[in-house]
């Protein structure tokens, strides 16, 4: 072959080969993978399945994958068991109180110690104290608030306006709370067709307790989590007074009220004054067939609420690029207008200041006041009974309040036997 024909082919072709547009690869999604407790099917899959839709058209790098746990415990219990067995999730909303259960166990990261950058610093900064604070251990911030509740105190206007009583002023006080449910019964002999006030023993029984606790002047457990007083006299005086809404008030139904059918009793009229989650609000705003009202929780020595429901955590299992993803996955979710958002069509607390001043909020908030009645309540809320081991602790206790209630054990002795076993829990804890 002529040299200077081999030469021509050769440059042709190199220039033909730089010429030729190079074919792209688009780098895989990181795939994120989150835990939520909620049971299949509602409107509370449907909002999330669209915030997932959502952030995926805006970060299409990243591929987001909601699973439905179930139950606060059922999700607990699967993302342990999953990230145990390699295949857990990146984010799973568990509990706040169960930080101590995860990093006890090992299983999550400091959400701290991923958002760095002085913007992603701010950003969890800007949080409601309350919230954060069953999330802050050891110097470390370990969740991210989300679904967080107070208990609020939901009374029936119309019933209010029947008996003579003021229907735009729930009960400030237990001695007001208790007058008022005494003229708000209604019996017929030794029927009773509406209670004055229902306070749920199941489900969350400790959870109320501690509020009535908090009332009598005292908190449950210590900021480390490794000390509780269950049978402190305070303590004691307010199993007392639940077991006396009952027993000497007759204004409360006997034996253990249902978490569940709680505000179903309200919104048929079988309760004129209930205690719940504001994670209730929507709901009762949507179904109740008269006017209601929504108050912070009555005072005795001092007023209060614990702080409740969920928040994020990032479990060791995930990449580092899916650790990076999921800050940017919660910054999305948490926004302001976001999280003004997951307020009003969900009921829960929007977890951020900067939320109530959107647009969207005011306004909702100008129109249905009693949305903020749970945000105010912060200003005395105190963290969620939170303890090293907390399901065992959590779990004594309540066994222990629902025997009280059902008038197998006094108060002082239902206490003394949780505060007994607790301690035992708590012994390798214990500094």
């Amino acid at each position: 072959m002529d040299a200077s024909i081999s030469r021509r082919t050769l440059l042709a072709g190199a220039a033909g080969a730089l010429a030729a547009p190079a074919v792209l690869h688009a780098a895989p999604a990181t795939e994120l993978q989150f835990y939520f407790p909620v049971s299949v099917g509602g409107p509370i899959t449907k909002i999330i399945d669209s915030y997932a839709a959502d952030f995926m058209k805006e970060n299409p790098d990243i591929h987001v994958s909601p699973v439905y746990a179930g139950s606060y415990v059922d999700t607990l219990t699967k993302t342990i068991t999953a990230t145990r067995s390699g295949q857990g999730p990146a984010l799973s909303l568990t509990l706040a109180v169960d930080a101590y259960t995860l990093v006890d166990s090992d299983l999550i990261v400091p959400i701290d110690s991923v958002a760095t950058s002085a913007e992603e610093k701010a950003w969890l900064a800007g949080f409601y104290p309350a919230f954060l604070r069953n999330g802050q251990i050891g110097g470390h911030t370990w969740g991210v608030p989300f679904q967080r509740s107070t208990i609020v105190m939901y009374w029936n206007k119309d019933a209010f306006r029947e008996v003579g009583l003021d229907p735009e002023h729930a009960p400030a006080t237990w001695e007001e709370m208790v007058a008022a449910a005494q003229r708000l019964t209604k019996r017929n002999g030794n029927d009773v067709s509406r209670w004055g006030i229902q306070i749920p023993g199941t489900g969350f029984a400790y959870w109320l307790y501690q509020a009535l606790a908090i009332q009598a002047g005292k908190e449950l457990a210590n900021a480390d989590g490794n000390k509780v007083f269950f049978d402190d006299p305070a303590c004691v005086e307010a199993l007392q007074f639940w077991i006396d809404l009952t027993s000497k008030w007759h204004v409360h139904p006997s034996g253990i009220v249902d978490w569940a059918t709680t505000p179903r009793d309200f919104l048929e009229g079988r309760a004129a004054m209930i205690w719940h989650t504001t994670g209730n609000l929507s709901n009762i705003r949507a179904n109740a067939k008269f006017p209601f009202g929504v108050a912070m929780l009555p005072k005795h020595k001092r007023g209060g609420s614990p702080t409740g429901g969920g928040n994020f955590h990032l479990f060791k299992s995930a990449s580092p690029e899916q650790r990076k993803a999921a800050i940017r996955l919660l910054r999305w979710l948490t926004s302001p207008e976001r999280a003004a958002q997951w307020c009003i069509d969900t009921g829960y607390v929007a977890t951020r200041p900067d939320a109530w001043e959107t647009a969207t909020m005011k306004n909702y908030a100008a129109g249905f006041p009693a949305a903020t009645v749970a945000r105010d309540q912060l200003a005395v809320a105190v963290p969620e009974l939170s303890t090293h081991d907390n399901q065992r602790v959590t779990k004594v206790l309540d066994d222990e309040l629902q025997a009280a209630l059902l008038g197998t054990r006094p108060a002082g002795t239902a206490l003394a036997n949780a505060q007994s076993a607790a301690t035992r829990i708590l012994r390798p804890y214990a500094r």
